[in-house]
Formats: C-alpha cells, sequence, structure tokens
C-alpha cells in the first residue's frame, strides 16, 4: 500500500508538473501567435464590398424597353443600368422635357438606378470640324443626363490613333476635349468618362496622359477590362495608373480566365471604389438567369458568397 501510494503521489506530482509547463508553454506561445496574426493583413475579400453592380444596355438588354430593363435588374438584384444611345430604351436627346421627367420618374420610382448615359462620341479625329460637333453633341448628351437624373454621367470615348497624326498630338486633343467637356458637365452636375477603348487609346498610359492633359475632378475614366490592361509594365501598374480616377467599369463575362476579374475586383475595393461595375455582355435567350449567374460570381469573386 505504501509503495503504491508513494508511486501515485510521483507520477501525479510528474503530471501536474507537465501540465504547469504546457500551460507555461502555451501563455508564452499565445501572444506570439497574436502577434503574427496582427503582422498578417487582413485578406482584401474580408473587407465589405460598397461596390454595387449594373448592367450596360450593350448587349444583353439593348432590345428592352425602361419597363424590361427596371422588371429584369429587380429580379436579378442588379441595382444600376448605364443606357447606351441607340438602343430599345429610347433614351435620347430627342426627348421632350415632359418625356426626361417620365424617364427619371420611372427609376426613382424603383429600386434601379439611372447609373449613367453611355454614348458613343470621340475625340481622336484630326477633322477638327467633326471633332467640334462632336463636342457640341457630347454637351447636349451631358443636359440629356442631368434631366433624366443619371446618378454617375455620361460615358464617352476614343476610338483609335489616326496613323496619320503623331499619338502625342491625338492624346492631347482628346486630354483638352475631355477637359472642356468636364467644365461643362460640372455646370449640370455630371461626370465625363472616357472608355478605356479602341485600338492604341485603349493602352493605360495613354489614357493617363489624357487625363493629364484633361486635368479636371469631373473627367474620369470608365475602365473597360481590355486585355491590353495587362500590357506593358502589368496590371498592377496599369491599374494603378488611373485608379483614382476610375468612375465607372465594364466587365466581360466573369467565366474568362484569360482576364484576372478577381484581381480587379480586390484592387477595386482596395482602392476605395464605390461606383457600380457594369456587365458588358452578350444576349441570351433566358437573360434574368444569365444575370444571376453572373451577381452570384462577382459577390464570390470578392468573398461574399
Amino acid at each position: 500500500m505504501k509503495t503504491n501510494r508513494r508511486h501515485w503521489i510521483k507520477t501525479t506530482s510528474v503530471s501536474l508538473a507537465s501540465l504547469g509547463l504546457a500551460s507555461s508553454f502555451a501563455q508564452a506561445a499565445e501572444p506570439k501567435a497574436k502577434a503574427k496574426a496582427a503582422a498578417e493583413p487582413t485578406p482584401s475579400f474580408a473587407k465589405k464590398s460598397k461596390m454595387r453592380l449594373g448592367t450596360v444596355t450593350y448587349n444583353i438588354a439593348m432590345d428592352w424597353d425602361i419597363p424590361t430593363i427596371i422588371k429584369n435588374c429587380t429580379e436579378a438584384k442588379f441595382e444600376g443600368v448605364e443606357l447606351r444611345t441607340t438602343h430599345k430604351h429610347g433614351v435620347e436627346v430627342t426627348l421632350s422635357k415632359a418625356e426626361r421627367a417620365e424617364v427619371k420618374k420611372r427609376f426613382a420610382d424603383s429600386p434601379v438606378a439611372l447609373a449613367s448615359l453611355g454614348s458613343a462620341f470621340d475625340y481622336h479625329t484630326p477633322d477638327q470640324a467633326k471633332l467640334k460637333k462632336d463636342i457640341e453633341a457630347t454637351k447636349e448628351y451631358i443636359v440629356l443626363a442631368q434631366d433624366v437624373g443619371a446618378q454617375v454621367g455620361v460615358k464617352v470615348r476614343p476610338n483609335g490613333l489616326p496613323k496619320e497624326v503623331p499619338v502625342e498630338k491625338t492624346l492631347e486633343q482628346i486630354g483638352r476635349s475631355l477637359g472642356e467637356l468636364g467644365v461643362f458637365a460640372a455646370s449640370h452636375g455630371q461626370k465625363v468618362y472616357v472608355e478605356v477603348h479602341g485600338a492604341g487609346t485603349s493602352l493605360v498610359p495613354h489614357v493617363k496622359t489624357m487625363m493629364d492633359v484633361a486635368n479636371h475632378p469631373n473627367v474620369g475614366v470608365c475602365w473597360n477590362s481590355n486585355q491590353t490592361d495587362l500590357a506593358g509594365d502589368g496590371f498592377d501598374h496599369n491599374f494603378n495608373l488611373v485608379k483614382k480616377k476610375i468612375q465607372s467599369v465594364h466587365m466581360r463575362d466573369l467565366y474568362l480566365d484569360e482576364y484576372p476579374f478577381r484581381k480587379l475586383l480586390t484592387a477595386l475595393n482596395d482602392s476605395g471604389y464605390t461606383g457600380f461595375c457594369f456587365a458588358e455582355i452578350p444576349a441570351s435567350t433566358d437573360p434574368v438567369r444569365v444575370m444571376k449567374y453572373y451577381r452570384s460570381l462577382w459577390l464570390a469573386y470578392q468573398g461574399l458568397l
């Protein structure tokens, strides 16, 4: 009995000592673990996104009138729309004051925002008469955007670099045109944003040059998710060139693995972008279902599903 008691006391003491030592190790390790966790950056997907999802009427909604746009976007939980000119919605400069007011009311009374108007005006032409005409036509479109209650403004674009003109001269001309339009847009509570678009003009460093020449807070960029975003020094470098000027985002089909869409959405969130991401996708015989899938992938890429 005495031997068993001494053995029990001995083994119990050793066990307690071991537990105490283990506890000491755990307490010592705990601050180190907390310090390591604090040192590691918070994943971008853990940050709540403030971006909103919408659609461009080009092409999926090009044959929809306004009631259909509102109905389908509401069902798919798309929060906004960019109305591209020439499409069935009919929001054009030919609308009367009463018709413009009706468009504004339809969207104001719905859960879908009329975010912007998508024009096809560009300013790269060497024909100065045409350039002046396009600038004046854009101003009419800016007034239309104000009248129908567009929340952001008007999308414009360049569409290439004329071969007979030095590149620098064309970029400066586009920038000066945008600057003039920025002043006009500001007086109407709107913004003008240039789509990263066109052969040569879709190179992001060229768009940065346009922004520098325009030099106006109401002039910005419509990021267009082109493969040229990866050119030169790569996506990160190009995105950082214009990230503070991005006012709108166009996105193709998100399943395309040739483009880093998850990286784009992370970069937008990290930059503090709170605007619209617009789906610019092909027409479908089952559009609402496609839009629902699109929204799910858009959320999943941000870690929100």
